[in-house]
């Protein structure tokens, strides 16, 4: 048999791009199934998109394209990640905060101008058990912690240098409780307190304005 026959008798078909890109962003998508990157889970909307753009251009052009199989596929995954994603952590959110607590974003907690003080919201939350979620500073240490400084992103963390002294918790774990240092995300429950005479720790030059007797860390 000739070349040209082989040629015609098994022609070249280009695997779709979209079918591809669809894979890569359900990939991405999944990592957002972790708690700490649940925001990359808006990448399964374009991943599902680009699926369905593959499907369309494969039946359309069925002897320049291949990848069927793989669109669907992918398609399908992309779908299931967003509306189960999107369910776990809704599911979480409504039940993580421990009876009897406030839950207090970070973002309350930072006064944005100049000088630094704290804000209303933590004049208000002094006294009160909250639920709040943070990352523990490196100079905490890397081991088992029953005191450590916690602070609102990675950037403040790991990147922003000497945070402000509303960017930062001194906290005290009770009941024997400890934690390992790192870069995981945490949710601490506890007691709030105030310090109305700011502190100094020896590991920044700031003050720290606020603590919590944490009862719960994980």
């Amino acid at each position: 048999m000739s070349n040209t026959a082989d040629v015609a008798d098994f022609p070249y078909r280009a695997l779709s791009r979209g079918a591809i890109v669809s894979v890569i962003l359900m990939v991405v998508g999944l990592i957002g199934l972790i708690p700490t990157f649940e925001m990359l889970l808006v990448f399964t909307i374009p991943g599902a998109l680009c699926g369905l753009m593959a499907i369309r251009s494969i039946r359309r052009y069925p002897d320049e394209f291949s990848g069927l199989g793989l669109a669907k596929f992918a398609l399908l995954t992309n779908l299931v990640l967003l509306v189960g994603g999107v369910s776990m952590h809704t599911y979480v959110y409504l039940t993580e905060v421990p009876p009897g607590h406030v839950r207090v974003p970070f973002s309350q907690l930072i006064f944005e101008a100049e000088p630094d003080r704290p804000t209303e919201a933590a004049l208000e939350l002094d006294g009160k058990d909250v639920f709040i979620k943070g990352y523990i500073h490196p100079s905490s240490g890397g081991g088992m912690l029953r005191q450590f400084v916690l602070v609102g992103d990675l950037g403040t963390c790991c990147f922003g240098g000497q945070p402000k002294s509303s960017e930062m918790i001194e906290v005290t774990l009770t009941g024997g409780e400890t934690v390992k240092g790192g870069m995981t995300r945490r949710k601490l429950a506890g007691k709030f307190i105030l310090n109305r005479i700011p502190q100094n720790r020896t590991d920044f030059d700031n003050a720290v304005f606020y603590r919590i007797k944490g009862s719960s860390v994980n």
